[in-house]
């Protein structure tokens, strides 16, 4: 006689599937392979429940490591759903993976970098559903912004985002909250040499002496208030790339050091790449929009656990996910469940 279903699953339950499977993360194959476990059970459960971002900050916190020095990082991401014609809060926008447009559910995420340990926690994220809440992805960095500083009280010094939020609205944001803040600007900003009244031109044509190269340009930016200055920085990022980098930072003197703190968002490209390859956050094909965001909210839990025991045992979060196979390998090369032969 087979066994009852049980009556109710639990976020660890769910957590700890995504945790353990290595390919397959959908609800039917939940079901078949834990005998209490229906497909309906987890589907409802997930229908149900309602996860947010608050609970990722309250199993990070007690982790953090924080540093005066610190860095608050921005950056999104898109979730492929590129094969779905109706799930809920899919829409079409770029995606710099793909480099191009697809259909997909943003993810706008914020990471926290201390520099003296080289450590990164997410510590932040937003579903970008500007159909339902009205928000663009400035507004929810801002919004993440003020929440970091205001009421996490996390100590930081630097903000880190990339040209696409390269705003003079948040840079003034981040200006007016004490904070630095360091952007690379689009090729075609304008801007124009501090203290000239020179026609304004586009930062890539902007000219740059040895010095300049150097040690940075001061600038004006189109649209700033008129007393309002920030350094430029041509930095060099790969042979057929160069970055205008722009910060309000005024001890910032070298090229040198600004290439090493714009290396740093390197970190966010990391997070979002582990999240991916073994959380199953993309995989996730219910069409309701509140049970995709709750299996985004567990995907995102349980790479804070593999992050977390990743530091614990000076390992990489893959190490740990892939070590799950170690054991099924070192058993089967023993004793094979199915045995190879030749005719």
């Amino acid at each position: 006689m087979p066994r009852p279903k049980t009556k109710s699953i639990s976020r660890l339950d769910y957590c700890q599937y995504l945790l353990s499977s290595q390919i397959n993360y959908t609800l039917t194959n939940y079901a078949e392979h834990v005998e209490e476990i229906s497909h309906d059970l987890v589907n409802r459960y997930l229908r149900e429940e309602k996860l947010t971002p608050r609970l990722v900050w309250e199993h990070v916190q007690p982790e953090l490591r924080q540093s005066e020095h610190g860095y608050i990082v921005f950056d999104d991401s898109v979730l492929d759903k590129n094969y779905s014609k109706k799930i809920e809060s899919v829409r079409t926008q770029y995606s710099g993976n793909a480099h191009g447009l697809i259909r997909g559910i943003g993810l706008v995420n914020c990471i926290y970098i201390n520099p003296e340990t080289e450590e990164f926690w997410v510590i932040d994220y937003r579903i970008f559903d500007p159909e339902r809440d009205g928000k663009t992805k400035v507004a929810h960095l801002q919004e993440m912004l003020k929440n970091a500083l205001y009421s996490k009280e996390i100590s930081f010094s630097t903000v880190l985002v990339d040209s696409w939020y390269a705003s003079n609205k948040f840079m003034l944001f981040v200006h007016d909250m004490k904070k630095k803040f360091y952007c690379p600007l689009k090729s075609n900003r304008l801007v124009r040499a501090y203290g000239t009244k020179d026609h304004y031109e586009a930062v890539k044509g902007i000219a740059l002496d040895d010095n300049e190269i150097k040690n940075g340009k001061q600038i004006r930016l189109k649209g700033m208030p008129e007393d309002f200055y920030m350094k430029l920085f041509r930095v060099p990022v790969s042979t057929n790339r160069t970055d205008y980098v722009v910060t309000n930072d005024p001890s910032q003197n070298c090229s040198d050091d600004t290439r090493k703190v714009c290396a740093l968002r390197w970190h966010i490209e990391q997070f979002h790449r582990e999240l991916k390859q073994l959380t199953g956050v993309e995989k996730c094909e219910c069409r309701k929009q509140r049970i995709q965001r709750n299996h985004i909210a567990c995907s995102v839990l349980v790479w804070v656990r593999l992050k977390t025991l990743a530091y614990q045992a000076k390992s990489t979060v893959y190490q740990l996910k892939k070590g799950l196979l170690r054991e099924y390998l070192i058993q089967e090369l023993k004793t094979p469940r199915i045995s190879m032969g030749f005719a």
